[in-house]
């Protein structure tokens, strides 16, 4: 059997009340932060553990040695404030604010959970400071922070975190000059220069180059520092101290993965070929108890060594080992874009894929293996990426742009717009579409590409429903779209796959029955809803209810005939949207029945989200915003007024 144990908060306040020095008493709290860490991305199935790890030193010092926060309480307008613009690394800030005392220990047993501790960091958390996840906007928000406090009189001083990769965001630089130029003095900006990306080396996406010398040019004081060495981080925060005429910056040098020798970045990339796999995801069974056994023994070797006794732990789950939570069952839809992709390549030497540092989650590995001289990695610099796209597609060439839809649709929207004003034809793939998986919470759940694009004119938008589908709607976007497209992928599967009829062909603006029906009809896309829709269809055959599941995958295109045709033997329509009901299919739809002498004054339902969304495993979050199929049928009922 697995066990997931943590160390828990009686134990933390023994080892902070040991009369022992100072630096190893920092060292054994960092890595009881660090068991802690492990255990909740492990019992959570997911998580960042690299850049948690490569930032937890850091982290541990400021709030046990340099900031107030402690003293005067996370309430006090005073305070000292810290947070992290990457985000990735929260839940290694979330054991700090455990051990800390500032976060309860039950929150970090759920960690990605329904009313736990939200996969990127969110502000409804005691000790969050500011949202973040969505790259480049935290030295902005701290300087924000930082005027306030000097207009308002209050003490306390700004710090926060960024990643190496982060800085090739465009905002980074636009905030470094102004924050300079503005003299506000009271930030300082650390860096968590663990030299290591997603999966790659920060050098071999784009080489950032003398850190220091950039930071000194735009009107920083500069230091740089071990960001591993107690002794060293001591020495740097006391002159940063002294500093009062320039904004400050740390470039603290570390190691991603620190603390556990398998997953530090020189061994991790030399035994993964190259890649490190240890940026995202839940460590497999044996990986963990490896990784904890490791940080655990050597816990107990500085406890002996200080003439304490062994920490004691506390086992929170056993489960069986090599056992699969949340278990896909289905196919992935990237996996077949990933393949299609490949055969356009070798048919169309005009694509050009674009890629803004996620590589394997976009499915883009095969592509630039086969293709490298076609195949540019823009590093994240989203806005950059889709304008060079610009550029390619007004030389003829035809770009294959790829982020995910979150950070594609909205950061670079301005230059979408250009583009397409240019009336050249660009593909762009909004990957991780949708609410599933909701665990790295609000910041990577993209809710809002369909208006986006939809708000553009000419523009197609697909999600298709399975690997067939995706395979054809890149073929048609590829070969016959007359102007620009985006497609939509959900990263995740369904529990599965979904059939498509025999007979179906993928005509634009036309979508295939699933399930036939005739007391309402449900229209939906892409493999998360349509599997909620047919569960509810499921559910209402069950109580005699007969519902029609439609699969409708172009998302603002509708052929009138077939929609009149598909719609007329009912009076009530349901159309579930992965997005906010707003600019969604179900608005398409309504726009297409009232067109429609048919089809006017119909009843038509948008079922979608119309909250901000929440986190969790994707059952608790389809089930908290009334889009699983147990709810669906439920409203289905309610809205026909049918009694069974």
């Amino acid at each position: 059997m697995l066990e997931i144990r943590f160390i828990p908060p009686e134990e933390i306040e023994r080892i902070k009340a040991m009369d022992v020095d100072r630096i190893k008493k920092l060292e054994i709290l960092a890595d009881v932060c660090r068991l802690n860490t492990l255990s909740a991305v492990k019992k959570a199935g997911s998580g960042h553990l690299g850049s948690s790890l490569s930032a937890m030193d850091i982290v541990v010092y400021l709030y046990l040695c340099e900031m107030n926060v402690i003293e005067k309480g996370v309430d006090n307008p005073e305070r000292d404030i810290y947070f992290s613009s990457k985000g990735h690394d929260c839940p290694g800030h979330y054991s700090v604010l455990v051990t800390a005392g500032i976060l309860p220990y039950g929150m970090l047993l759920k960690l990605r959970r329904l009313g736990g501790l939200d996969g990127h960091p969110d502000v409804s958390i005691r000790g969050i400071e500011a949202n973040s996840g969505s790259l480049g906007m935290g030295i902005s928000k701290a300087k924000g922070m930082a005027l306030a406090k000097r207009m308002k009189g209050v003490g306390g001083r700004v710090f926060v975190m960024t990643g190496d990769g982060e800085l090739q965001e465009g905002q980074i630089w636009e905030a470094l000059q102004t924050t300079a130029h503005q003299k506000i003095n009271n930030v300082t900006v650390i860096v968590d220069f663990n030299k290591i990306q997603s999966d790659r080396p920060v050098s071999q996406i784009i080489d950032l180059g003398d850190l220091e010398k950039k930071f000194e040019l735009f009107g920083w004081h500069v230091e740089r520092c071990n960001g591993h060495d107690y002794r060293a981080l001591k020495r740097t925060f006391e002159n940063l101290r002294k500093i009062e005429h320039k904004p400050k910056a740390v470039i603290a040098d570390t190691i991603k993965g620190r603390g556990v020798s398998f997953m530090e970045g020189p061994r991790a990339l030399k035994e993964g070929g190259g890649l490190y796999r240890w940026h995202a995801g839940a460590p497999d069974d044996n990986s963990y108890e490896m990784a904890y056994q490791e940080v655990l023994e050597r816990i107990n070797a500085s406890l002996r060594e200080c003439g304490e006794e062994p920490v004691r732990t506390e086992l929170v789950e056993k489960r069986e080992k090599g056992r699969v939570r949340l278990k896909d069952v289905a196919e992935k839809v990237v996996v077949a874009f990933s393949q299609a992709l490949v055969d356009v390549g070798r048919r169309r030497k005009d694509v050009v894929v674009l890629d803004a540092d996620l590589c394997a989650d976009c499915g883009l590995r095969s592509f630039e293996e086969n293709f490298p001289e076609r195949f540019i990695e823009n590093g994240i610099a989203e806005q950059d990426m889709v304008s060079m796209a610009g550029g390619l597609a007004l030389q003829g060439y035809l770009p294959i742009v790829n982020s995910f839809g979150v950070f594609l649709s909205s950061r670079a929207n301005e230059q979408i717009y250009t583009n397409a004003t240019e009336n050249t034809k660009i593909i762009y793939v909004c990957h991780y579409a949708g609410l599933i998986p909701a665990g790295p919470g609000k910041s990577h759940q993209s809710l809002r590409d369909i208006s986006l694009f939809g708000a553009l004119p000419g523009f197609t938008i697909i999600e298709p429903c399975n690997g067939i589908e995706t395979e054809w709607a890149l073929n048609w976007c590829v070969d016959e779209a007359e102007g620009s497209s985006m497609m939509r992928l959900v990263i995740s599967p369904s529990p599965r796959t979904i059939t498509l009829p025999q007979h179906y062909r993928f005509t634009p603006g036309r979508g295939a029955i699933l399930k036939d029906g005739r007391d309402s009809i449900i229209f939906g896309y892409g493999p998360v809803m349509l599997n909620e829709a047919l569960r509810a269809a499921e559910l209402l055959e069950q109580r005699g209810f007969s519902l029609r599941v439609v699969n409708m995958p172009w998302l603002n295109r509708i052929d009138a005939e077939w929609l009149e045709d598909v719609v007329q033997e009912f009076d009530h329509i349901f159309v579930v949207d992965n997005h906010f009901t707003y600019g969604g299919l179900g608005d398409a739809i309504l726009n297409a029945m009232n067109e429609s002498q048919t089809l006017r004054g119909r009843r038509l339902h948008k079922l979608g989200l119309t909250e901000y969304p929440q986190w969790g495993t994707p059952p608790e979050v389809l089930k908290y915003h009334g889009l699983d199929g147990q709810s669906m049928a439920e409203r289905i009922l309610q809205s026909t007024g049918v009694r069974i």
